[in-house]
């Protein structure tokens, strides 16, 4: 189980990069979430929305995570969103408490920007990770997102 005291997240730096592109998510997961790679393509590509985070239990690498900040959700761009982007916990690290954590650190993150809502898509299905998202205190909002369930956790 992971030590609370233990667990942060970390800026992608050089030193860093390679223990980030080496997160892999079991196999019967990679359907429904993109290689760390691509997450940090698309973190280059959208810079000023992306929070792209490696996820630490003491020095070993067990996860990452990408948010998003004040994204358009809407062709009007009215309707501003924040939330988790991407969540990769390693195969041999799941089931110990980071994907909480990173939630979690998300949560506190929007917090801190004066956000009150925590979004996220899933994959339905039995391999995908909506009960860990409903267990969270996440609910669909209806609304889907490139074929994913939308959630969202209220913050306030």
């Amino acid at each position: 189980m992971a030590s609370d005291d233990a667990l942060r997240l970390e800026r992608i730096t050089p030193d860093n990069f390679e223990a980030a592109v080496a997160v892999r998510v079991r196999p019967d997961q990679e359907h429904a979430v993109s290689p760390v790679m691509k997450s940090l393509a698309e973190a280059y590509v959208h810079a000023r929305a992306a929070w792209p985070r490696l996820i630490l239990d003491g020095d070993r690498p067990v996860g990452f995570l990408m948010a998003f900040f004040d994204i358009a959700w809407d062709d009007t761009g009215t309707d501003l969103r924040s939330g988790l982007w991407r969540l990769n916990i390693a195969a041999d690290e799941q089931g110990r408490g980071y994907g909480r954590f990173a939630v979690e650190s998300v949560a506190a993150e929007i917090r801190r920007r004066g956000g009150t809502a925590l979004y996220v898509t899933w994959h339905p299905g039995p391999t995908g990770p909506e009960p860990f998202y409903l267990g969270l205190g996440f609910r669909p909002t209806g609304e889907t997102s490139g074929g994913q369930t939308v959630g969202v956790l209220d913050l306030a």
